[in-house]
């Protein structure tokens, strides 16, 4: 078995400063790690690919969806995705997980701490914030899927989480 490389020490480095748990992968330059968001629990993966000196972090939550509700669930990850600026939703259809993945390329091989922490923000916040809208989806009977309207689901604006510190905001 290979030694990690340096890319993905670095990683495992900057989850520590933020005192979060995370486990390798043997033989792989892959990091694995749960989150729990507002709104669901994400597994989320760290792979480093080192002659590229490139980054993705992968959040993935299960979500079962039958044939019948496959279309509106692909549609409201493709309408999501139309305002990404970084990263993007995927359907996993084998093995029925919602997956996010973001992907940056590092100058160094020793990544900045601060954008490997951005990315696991970003992943987490964007699993958790789609979550909802997706189980919705999953949700609604059969009969009423052609009445849903996926682009005014994806403006509700009580599902999404509470930002952390704007409590104080609060009057």
């Amino acid at each position: 078995m290979r030694p990690p490389s340096l890319q993905i020490l670095s990683v495992e480095e900057a989850f520590g400063k933020n005192n979060w748990h995370c486990e390798a992968v043997d033989g792989k330059d892959v990091l694995q790690a749960v989150f729990t968001g507002h709104h669901t629990r994400i597994e989320l993966f760290a792979q480093a690919y080192t002659p590229m000196n490139a980054l993705a972090i992968i959040g993935e939550m299960p979500l079962p969806v039958d044939d019948d509700h496959q279309p509106a669930v692909l549609e409201l990850l493709a309408r999501a995705n139309k305002f990404l600026n970084l990263g993007g939703f995927e359907y996993d259809l084998d093995r029925s997980r919602l997956v996010f993945r973001i992907t940056n390329i590092f100058e160094r091989e020793k990544y900045d701490a601060d954008i490997v922490t951005s990315m696991v923000h970003c992943t987490v916040a964007e699993i958790d914030r789609i979550a909802p809208y997706a189980t919705t989806v999953v949700r609604t009977p059969e009969d009423l899927l052609p009445d849903l309207d996926l682009q005014l689901l994806l403006m509700r604006e009580d599902f999404i989480p509470p930002v952390p510190g704007d409590e104080d905001d609060l009057p």
